[in-house]
């Protein structure tokens, strides 16, 4: 799956790059880094949703550190099992 993290500057300031540190953790907790494909993108055009993420053109958003483990749990990780 690939996941493209916004890193524009609406989710910048929003804690983008949080997001893809706790992701990271998370991947690696879970153990799919290998099946997860990370990739910076600039505007998506959803900065009133800020921080936003497409997982497969699927957008998530208003992610933060907090939530990004129960989102990836939600969304992502039954896609990718």
């Amino acid at each position: 799956m690939k996941l493209k993290i916004c890193v524009g500057s609406s989710c910048h300031l929003h804690g983008s790059y949080a997001v893809i540190e706790e992701l990271n953790k998370v991947l690696e907790k879970y153990g799919v880094q290998e099946l997860v494909e990370m990739q910076a993108s600039f505007c998506m055009g959803q900065c009133q949703h800020s921080v936003n993420i497409s997982a497969d053109e699927i957008f998530l958003h208003k992610l933060n550190k907090e939530n990004i483990e129960r989102v990836f749990l939600e969304e992502v990780y039954p896609k990718i099992r």
